[in-house]
């Protein structure tokens, strides 16, 4: 056995390849990823930081490689040797900080997935946003800045307001927006100080360059798609609530309530985006702008979306977005024809309370058995001190509501919501 690579937990003659089922790799992620794999019948390797792994894990894993998996030039011999003993036919990650080391091991081994490049691209802000001027698709005047003075060339070139954002990162870390010109320096020394204020464990790369975009206005959306060997079909259209900046999401819902006309007009934009990109296989979460000159992208995630999106696509639409990425590599679900229509409603809002020390938690009880509520999440408890809403990880819990309709879910969610109340302190 290799260092680092364990068994899911006492061996059994029936654990492993030899027992004839499947196997596929998993990089990264949450547990219910590994448990939905077990129970399509696939065995599962599973890939994972050693702090990130415990016995619960057991009973869905065949084999655990347990490293580091952001530091692929340790992992891609250790996964090789894996591979000869225990081989696999697929690797998959729907998580963010997984999806470049799976698509590093899918090149090395040849498991025909997407492309390392098509990976790179999506996770490359700047390199996306070249490839798709250069074709003319959804053009935004962008380019990559490092100091104040290229922030400011950019301003000249560009006119106000503008958007600073990390060039590869995801979960609204680091967007800034740039409305005025004395918002400059300050915006280029917040930026390149999240570096120091941030995990790096929780950062996909360094902070030390950033990329500028002219701004969209209006509305945004997120479209949730599985491609079937290039065919690509739209899911789930996701309306979303943010802060006032626009960068940190406060809720979502679906499925849009967004004019049918104009949804065409952004189904057709992202699965010419999808192509484009060269995106073959699997979920993407892909960001739209509803602008005055007709839908933007703003960027895409070969993965499902975050924020508890695919729970509100499985209430909404009744597809389970997880299972479908495992499945169909080995063909265990019949692949999507076309768009699934709504089922129900389906709506998130996340707890946003002011910065503080926490008191007290209310109208957890009360709202508990609630007919209409499909989870509540508060994750702080008195005695936690909770920071400036700066990222999505700022954030202290969420609501998810189901109803008949996207608007009997918002309903319900704020409601629920309101019911829910975290109070705090000032922090002297």
């Amino acid at each position: 056995m290799l260092p680092d690579c364990k068994p899911a937990g006492p061996p059994t003659a029936e654990q492993g390849p030899a027992d004839g089922r499947p196997t596929i790799a998993v990089v990264g992620g949450k547990p219910k990823i590994t448990q939905k794999a077990h129970e399509l019948g696939l065995s599962v390797v599973y890939i994972q930081n050693p702090d990130e792994y415990d016995r619960a894990h057991w009973p869905y894993v065949d084999q655990a490689l347990l490293v580091d998996y952001a530091d692929t030039e340790r992992v891609l011999p250790m996964v090789r040797s894996l591979h000869q003993s225990f081989p696999f036919q697929a690797v998959i990650s729907l998580w963010e900080l997984g999806l470049l080391p799976a698509a590093k091991i899918d090149n090395e081994l040849g498991l025909g997935g997407n492309s390392l490049e098509t990976v790179e691209m999506l996770l490359d802000k700047s390199r996306m946003r070249r490839h798709l001027n250069a074709r003319g698709v959804s053009p935004v005047a962008a380019e990559v800045g490092r100091t104040e003075e290229d922030l400011r060339a950019f301003v000249a070139a560009n006119g106000l307001p503008v958007v600073v954002k990390p060039i590869d990162e995801a979960g609204s870390i680091g967007v800034f927006a740039v409305r005025d010109e004395s918002d400059v320096a300050p915006v280029v020394e917040r930026f390149h100080a999240l570096g120091k204020q941030l995990d790096a464990k929780d950062l996909a790369g360094d902070l030390d360059r950033f990329l500028m975009e002219e701004y969209l206005e209006g509305p945004e959306l997120s479209v949730e798609t599985l491609s079937f060997e290039g065919r690509h079909v739209l899911v789930a259209t996701t309306d979303k609530v943010s802060t006032e900046a626009g960068f940190i999401e406060t809720g979502h819902s679906q499925p849009s309530r967004h004019p049918e006309p104009l949804l065409r007009e952004v189904e057709e934009l992202v699965v010419e985006f999808l192509d484009v990109v060269g995106l073959r296989h699997g979920p993407a979460h892909t960001e739209v702008k509803l602008t005055c000159r007709g839908p933007a992208i703003i960027e895409s995630h070969n993965r499902v979306g975050g924020d508890r999106i695919s729970d509100l696509t499985e209430i909404a639409y009744g597809i389970d977005m997880d299972r479908y990425a495992l499945a169909a590599p080995f063909g265990l679900l019949e692949p999507l024809r076309r768009s699934p229509a709504p089922v129900a409603g389906s709506a998130i809002r996340f707890l946003t309370p002011p910065p503080g020390r926490v008191t007290e938690v209310t109208g957890v009880e009360e709202v508990a058995d609630d007919p209409a509520l499909y989870d509540l999440v508060v994750s702080v408890r008195p005695g936690d001190e909770i920071p400036p809403l700066s990222w999505s990880d700022s954030r202290a819990g969420h609501v998810i509501a189901k109803g008949g309709t996207a608007e009997e879910a918002i309903a319900h969610c704020e409601r629920l919501l309101a019911a829910v109340r975290i109070h705090v302190e000032p922090v002297t």
